[in-house]
């Protein structure tokens, strides 16, 4: 029987919609929903009236064959956290605004799900980051990696920081800025893009460094090697600095010399068959849009 196990944060009107289309769909096919346990509990007084009960879980395992999200980017980046290095196939269904990620729409879950199940879908092999530190940080060693980008940025301070950065051990600059981005091929239309980024397609074997805010006018994003080993070192007038991994945030020393690698590991989305990266980068950024035409 297939496992599917579902992963939302919050509860609002399309939220439980979208879960209760899913289950439908799951409960026709005679597949396993699982839904992780603090989503249910935000919702279950919402679902009193399905038949089939849905079981619950706290961590994944290598038993699941799906998951499935329901909220927006954000929620596919927090979902990361459970799936780690079991291959798991993710996919999610938007109820955010843009969903360069979660690219299922509401009006077409059952379509998306039978197809799914169905096995109608490509898998897109997604890079991750990973950081470690010197000294360690124990907020940073139970999930020390991100699918999106890994950022240094100034804490409690209007002053920039400069961030020492060394390219497989090879000096390349000192950034004069509110903090650095290196992203991934998925996390270059994120965080990255907003601060003047290339896009990159996710295929691509290559990494990128965006300054973000910089005062150094000549500093523009690099675009490296996803083998490349990067050290960075935050000097500035404050003690501390943040360092955020997709979402999660945690606060280090200036002393604190952080080392950002590509992850042993890669995550698995599902793409759709009338689905591309290509396709969806043209209809979410307008690309082509003119209002002359």
């Amino acid at each position: 029987m297939i496992k599917v196990a579902i992963f939302g944060q919050y509860k609002h009107e399309n939220t439980v919609r979208s879960v209760r289309a899913v289950e439908e769909i799951l409960s026709k096919n005679s597949a396993e929903a699982w839904m992780e346990k603090k989503f249910f509990n935000l919702i279950k007084d919402e679902l009193e009236d399905i038949t089939v009960p849905f079981n619950t879980f706290s961590e994944l395992d290598s038993s699941f064959d799906y998951l499935i999200t329901v909220g927006g980017d954000g929620t596919m980046l927090r979902a990361v956290t459970y799936v780690k290095d079991l291959m798991i196939p993710v996919v999610g269904i938007n109820t955010g605004r843009l969903g360069f990620l979660a690219t299922i729409q509401m009006d077409n879950i059952p379509q998306s799900i039978e197809s799914i199940l169905n096995k109608n879908y490509k898998i897109s092999e997604r890079t991750l980051l990973t950081a470690s530190t010197d000294p360690p940080n124990k907020d940073l060693q139970d999930i020390d990696f991100a699918l999106n980008e890994i950022a240094v940025s100034r804490r409690n301070t209007t002053s920039m920081i400069s961030v020492e950065t060394h390219l497989n051990d090879e000096y390349l600059t000192s950034y004069w800025a509110d903090g650095l981005i290196i992203a991934t091929p998925t996390g270059s239309t994120g965080y990255s893009l907003s601060c003047g980024g290339p896009v990159i397609t996710p295929g691509d074997d290559s990494l990128v460094l965006t300054p973000i805010a910089p005062h150094n006018l000549n500093a523009r994003p690099l675009v490296i090697s996803s083998d490349t080993t990067i050290k960075l070192k935050v000097s500035g007038r404050e003690d501390n600095y943040l360092i955020s991994l997709d979402s999660r945030i945690a606060t280090l020393d200036n002393s604190t010399i952080v080392t950002i690698k590509r992850a042993p590991f890669k995550i698995h989305l599902i793409e759709l068959e009338n689905e591309t990266f290509i396709d969806t980068l043209r209809k979410k950024m307008l690309w082509g849009e003119d209002r002359r035409n």
